[in-house]
């Protein structure tokens, strides 16, 4: 039975590191086709709307759309 707990546990810790793996996987290519994109129009960055203020700024690669 103690097999069996164990084998549960490894199999969850598995299964979360797989999950972190692929949403990292996605950050990262979100990243690469963004850089891209930029060298591909000649652009030095992505600019984004700030809702509150209406201005327009230089988007960071930790901000979200």
């Amino acid at each position: 039975m103690v097999q069996l707990g164990l084998l549960v546990a490894v199999g969850l810790v598995a299964w979360m590191g797989y999950k972190r793996f692929l949403k990292e996987a996605e950050r990262v290519s979100k990243s690469v086709r963004r850089a891209e994109k930029e060298a591909e129009t000649g652009a030095t960055g992505t600019l984004t709307k700030d809702p509150e203020t209406g201005e327009y700024r230089v988007k960071k690669d930790d901000d979200e759309i």
